[in-house]
């Protein structure tokens, strides 16, 4: 492919980030050219007719400061205006090294002050009592003495890094996902768990949720250029976890809430906050803040939320061409996220999550799909990166 001087592009590192896809088909769709990187030679964005060109580069987790100098190498180039950060790694790469990054391109991204508070959910928790969020009663592992109630442990950083943790490098990263939930009486296996999270994690208490919601938003130094919403209908796994299938809503108290916690932080960039709304008291709880696109980002794009287009705009200097309105009422599921679902149902376990019935999980999955066919990656005039991640997802489950 060729690299003409002078020609407007955007650099999409990706894994099989299932929003990467979306980003590819929007900008393309705009004139504007799209490099797709990856250290996989079949990640789907790559696969799509709107893609461009595609690179190899280190994986972020084998060496993060490799990762870096290809991503610096890449912007260097004539042809590349700007970076959408889809990884953790991206992000805090651009806060950490924001003076190497900026010499060659524009980035919308948070200082890394800022980045640290979104990154440390006690620090997060914090800052959110202080703006009068709702959030979780929260504190380390080691300061828990017994389960006297529903609690969930997990990683206290949304990425472990150099800047977080004095046992890892420069060069090493890494993100713990995984959740245990404990109900009154247990015990925890503190050894265990502060061996798989490498740290000291956070307990949380419990929240009782009637359903799950994603305010997503872009940020210009403090002031809301963007927001959009989702109500989350299924997660990747019955107890929960990224979404699936969602759909397009405006609720305003979960806006308010939403804009309060970035406000107060005077945020700058995007962010995917999640939100819990507890059935006792109704309130909007924060859980956490992805400083990133996220995996349910074409439910947003096709509800007109154009986000990785808005990026694009802010980041070149056009903010005031964004209309940030959206359609609400609008759904879209990740099929082969679906099946995960429903592999859920047979293989993950919680002892205060309960289980559906196999059969009502089939059925809400099928009725969904009919009632609201549009899917993430399913384009009947661009097939290949839904072949491509159906394939990795088969792969994976061998």
């Amino acid at each position: 492919m060729s690299t003409d001087v002078g020609v407007d592009g955007v650099l999409i590192p990706t894994g099989f980030d299932p929003g990467s896809y979306s980003c590819v088909r929007s900008l393309s769709r705009r004139g504007i050219r799209t490099l797709v990187a990856s250290q996989y030679d079949s990640v789907p964005a790559a696969g799509s007719r709107f893609c461009d060109e595609f690179v190899r580069i280190p994986a972020p987790n084998d060496d993060l400061l490799a990762y870096r100098d290809a991503l610096l190498q890449l912007a260097a180039r004539k042809d590349v205006t700007t970076i959408l950060p889809l990884r953790p790694q991206d992000t805090y790469l651009f806060s950490l090294y924001e003076s190497l990054f900026e010499e060659h391109v524009s980035l919308v991204t948070p200082p890394m002050e800022t980045l640290r508070t979104v990154h440390d959910r006690v620090l997060l928790v914090e800052a959110a009592e202080s703006a009068g969020v709702p959030v979780p009663e929260t504190c380390l592992l080691s300061d828990v003495e017994r389960v006297d109630r529903k609690l969930i442990v997990k990683s206290r950083y949304n990425l472990l890094a150099s800047e977080y943790l004095d046992s890892y490098s420069e060069r090493e990263s890494a993100t713990a996902k995984a959740v245990s939930h404990y109900r009154p009486g247990d015990e925890f296996d503190r050894e265990s768990l502060t061996e798989e999270m490498g740290h000291d994690p956070i307990v949380q208490e419990y929240i009782p949720s009637s359903d799950e919601y994603v305010f997503g938003a872009l940020y210009d130094h403090g002031q809301a250029v963007a927001t959009f919403q989702h109500r989350q209908i299924r997660g990747d796994s019955y107890t929960g976890g990224g979404g699936v299938y969602r759909k397009s809503v405006d609720i305003p108290e979960l806006e308010r809430v939403g804009r309060q916690i970035l406000d107060s932080i005077e945020y700058h960039g995007l962010a995917c906050i999640e939100y819990m709304r507890h059935e006792e008291t109704d309130e909007f709880v924060l859980t956490e803040i992805n400083p990133r696109l996220w995996q349910s980002l074409p439910c947003a794009v096709r509800g007109g939320a154009d986000f990785p287009w808005y990026y694009w705009l802010l980041a070149t200097g056009q903010s005031d061409m964004i209309d940030p309105h959206y359609e609400v009422g609008v759904g879209s599921h990740l099929l082969y996220g679906e099946f995960g679902h429903l592999r859920s149902v047979f293989t993950d376990d919680s002892p205060i999550v309960s289980r559906p019935s196999a059969r009502g999980a089939v059925w809400e999955i099928v009725q969904s799909c009919y009632d609201d066919p549009h899917f993430d990656n399913l384009r009947f005039d661009d097939p290949r990166p839904f072949v491509r991640g159906l394939g990795h997802v088969l792969k994976k489950g061998k």
